[in-house]
C-alpha cells in the first residue's frame, strides 16, 4: 500500500512539479513549488499596460493642475476707472484760446510802445507779425532805424540773420525797425497797420 502511494506521488511530481525543458522565446520564473513560465509576449503586454497606466496618471495630474489654475480666484477684479479728462481739457482749451488771439486792429509802434495783443481799447504793438507775400516772420529791433541805402536784395539775401542785418541798422532812440524778406519800415509813433496799404503784414496770432 505504501509502495503504491509512493509511486503515485512520484508520478504526480513528475507531471506537475518538474519544469519542462526551456523552449525558444520562453522565460522561466519561479512560482509555487516548482516555478512557472512567462513568455516574452506576456512581459511585453504587461510593460505596455504599465506604461499606459502611468500615462493616464500623468494626464490626470496635468488636467487637475490646469483646473486648479483656472479655478484660482482673480484678485483685484475691480474695473479700472478712467480719470475724467474734463479738467485737463479745460486747461488745454484755455491755453489754445490764449494762443489763438489776434490783434484787432494791428498796430506798429516805436520802442516806447508796449508789445502784445492790440485792441481798440488796448493799443499795443503787435510782436507776432507775419508777411503773406514772402511768408516770413517780421523781425523788429528797438531803438534802431533802417539806413536809407536799404533795398529789396539786401533783405532778400540777409534775412533773418541779425549779424548781417545790423550793417544797415542805425541807432536811434525811440524808434523800432521792422523787416521781413520783402519789406521794411522804421516806426516811431503808434501806427495802425491798415494805413500802410503797401505792407502785406498780418497778425500771426498770440
Amino acid at each position: 500500500m505504501a509502495k503504491d502511494l509512493d509511486e503515485l506521488l512520484d508520478e504526480v511530481e513528475s507531471k506537475f512539479c518538474r519544469p519542462d525543458p526551456p523552449r525558444l522565446g520562453i522565460v522561466q520564473r519561479p512560482r509555487g513549488c516548482g516555478g512557472g513560465i512567462l513568455s516574452n509576449d506576456r512581459n511585453r503586454a504587461e510593460a505596455k499596460e504599465n506604461l499606459r497606466s502611468e500615462t493616464f496618471e500623468k494626464e490626470d495630474d496635468l488636467d487637475s493642475l490646469i483646473n486648479e489654475i483656472f479655478e484660482e480666484p482673480n484678485f483685484d477684479k475691480k474695473p479700472f476707472k478712467l480719470k475724467s479728462k474734463s479738467s485737463g481739457n479745460t486747461s488745454v482749451k484755455a491755453s489754445i484760446q490764449g494762443l489763438g488771439k489776434s490783434c484787432s486792429p494791428v498796430y506798429l509802434g516805436g520802442s516806447t510802445a508796449p508789445c502784445g495783443i492790440g485792441t481798440s481799447t488796448s493799443q499795443r504793438a503787435c510782436d507776432h507779425l507775419r508777411c503773406t507775400a514772402c511768408d516770413f516772420w517780421v523781425v523788429s529791433y528797438d531803438d534802431y532805424m533802417w539806413d536809407k541805402s536799404c533795398d529789396y536784395l539786401f533783405f532778400r539775401n540777409n534775412m533773418p540773420e541779425f549779424h548781417k542785418l545790423r550793417t544797415k541798422l542805425v541807432k536811434k532812440k525811440g524808434t523800432r525797425a521792422y523787416a521781413c524778406q520783402c519789406s521794411w519800415r522804421t516806426i516811431e509813433d503808434l501806427t495802425d497797420l491798415q494805413t500802410d496799404h503797401q505792407l502785406r503784414w498780418v497778425c500771426g496770432k498770440h
